[in-house]
Parts: C-alpha cells; sequence; structure tokens
C-alpha cells in the first residue's frame, strides 16, 4: 500500500507540473522574468532642492476593477493553447481517475490535511488582502503590486473555475458538488504563477511545490479526481499570467539632494 501511496503521489504531482512545463509554442514570447520598474521620468538638475512626493497609494478597489480588463485580455493565442494543453492533459487523466482514486483516494494521511486550508479562496484571497494591507502601510510599492495582482488572479480563477463546474457538473468522487476543475487548485497555481512573474523561478519553484501539494491533497480527500487537479492547475496559470499581462506601474525619478548641496542622488516612487 505504502508503494501505491508514492507512486499515485508521485503522478499527481507530475501531472500537476507538467501542466506549467507543457509551455506552448507561442508562448516562447512570453516574460516569466521577475517584474521590471515601469516608465521612470527624467531626474531634476542636481543643483535643484526637491522634496520626496506623497506616495500615490493604489485604491483597495482597484484590483476588482481592474478585472474587467483582465476579462477582455483573456480570449488571445497563448492562452487558447494553455487550455488546449489542459485539456489534452485533463483527457489523459481522465483514463486514470478511477485507479488512481481508488489506490490514492481516502488513504487518510494527515500529511494533506493542510491542503483544504492552503487552497481555499477565502485563505488565498485573505493572504493577498493581508499583504496589500502591510504593503499599504509601509508605502512599498513592489508588495502593493503583488497583492493586487494576487487579488486579480483569484478573482479570475474563480469565476473560470466556477464557469466550468456549472457548465459540466461532474460529480466528486465522494458524491457531493461539482468536480471539474478542482478550484483549490487552480487558487494555489494562480497565487505561483503571480509570484513566479514577480520574484522569477527562485521563489517560482516553491510556490509551484506548493500548488501541487494542494492538487495531490484533493485527490487523496476525494474531492477531485486527478483529471480535476490536471485542469485546475492550467485554469490557474492562465488566471495568474493574465492578471499580469499589460500590468506596469509608471514611477517617477525623484532626485535626494543634500543640504549643502555636495551632493545628489535619486530614487523611485510609484505614481501609477
Amino acid at each position: 500500500m505504502t508503494n501505491k501511496l508514492c507512486t499515485t503521489f508521485l503522478a499527481t504531482f507530475i501531472t500537476a507540473t507538467t501542466v506549467l512545463f507543457a509551455t506552448p509554442a507561442s508562448a516562447q514570447y512570453l516574460d516569466l522574468t521577475p517584474t521590471v520598474v515601469g516608465t521612470a521620468r527624467p531626474v531634476q538638475a542636481q543643483n535643484q532642492s526637491a522634496e520626496w512626493p506623497t506616495l500615490a497609494r493604489p485604491s483597495l478597489i482597484r484590483p476588482f476593477t481592474d478585472v474587467l480588463g483582465d476579462i477582455r485580455r483573456l480570449p488571445n493565442r497563448t492562452n487558447a493553447e494553455f487550455l488546449v494543453v489542459g485539456l489534452a492533459l485533463a483527457a489523459g487523466a481522465h483514463r486514470a481517475d478511477a485507479d488512481v482514486t481508488e489506490d490514492f483516494g481516502g488513504t487518510r494521511h494527515t500529511f494533506f490535511r493542510p491542503g483544504a486550508t492552503i487552497g481555499s479562496t477565502p485563505f488565498e484571497l485573505g493572504s493577498a488582502f493581508a499583504t496589500y494591507a502591510i504593503g499599504r502601510s509601509l508605502n512599498k510599492p513592489g508588495v502593493m503590486s503583488l497583492s493586487s495582482d494576487l487579488i486579480r488572479a483569484q478573482v479570475m480563477a474563480e469565476i473560470l473555475t466556477v464557469g466550468i463546474k456549472e457548465g459540466t457538473r461532474r460529480a466528486r468522487p465522494e458524491g457531493s458538488g461539482f468536480s471539474f476543475p478542482s478550484g483549490h487548485t487552480s487558487a494555489a497555481f494562480a497565487s505561483a504563477t503571480v509570484i513566479q512573474q514577480h520574484y522569477g523561478w527562485k521563489f517560482g519553484v516553491p510556490a509551484y511545490a506548493v500548488a501541487a501539494y494542494v492538487g495531490a491533497s484533493r485527490v487523496e480527500m476525494r474531492k477531485h479526481y486527478l483529471s480535476d487537479v490536471a485542469f485546475g492547475a492550467v485554469i490557474g496559470i492562465v488566471a495568474g499570467r493574465t492578471a499580469k499581462i499589460g500590468h506596469q506601474h509608471t514611477f517617477m525619478m525623484v532626485p535626494i539632494g543634500s543640504t549643502d548641496g555636495t551632493g545628489a542622488g535619486a530614487g523611485l516612487t510609484l505614481i501609477k
């Protein structure tokens, strides 16, 4: 039984992470590097004194209004190819759904229990709001940008997941609710995608590992089939990358001068 458990867990993990690395050909232009600082305005003359302006902090309602733009950007070739790859992987995983659920589901291993909390919408969205609050209180533009994208990605993932669930109405392995795709998995992969695109693979790999763990936990708890998890991962990736497309903040270069005029420097402050 232990060998079956290890095998099925690895199958779940590999299926979820394969979705990520099976990048469509046209996605080669997708920027997977950390966020680049936006447009900077020229620095004033060195002998001209200046004070730092008040930091323009984005409104808390802004991420929700930006979702409308995300929905308009959703239909594009790269997202379509991601979804096609996801459907193909889900179709392939569907053949193993019954076996994986029988061998792996309901093992009652406490190791997987935290996955139900980590991938839940209240936890993911609550964490995004908490991050926003910290960034706003400390006037940290980078943190506010990250949290804004996290909120938008979660809202987008929820819209897509619920819409597909209502359309497919596949019953869960244990018989309650709708199963396809996995909402916990889509939420976790949406956050992981945003983190990766902001901070690169150094933080992206652990984030995706946590997301894959969440997906495995849904299979183990008999809440979803393997194919639900595979397509849920794709939904999360699409939601995360769509929230990042076209999202650039504008910064203003502000001079810093000493009181005696012997030195000068410059800094950046968020203005949009």
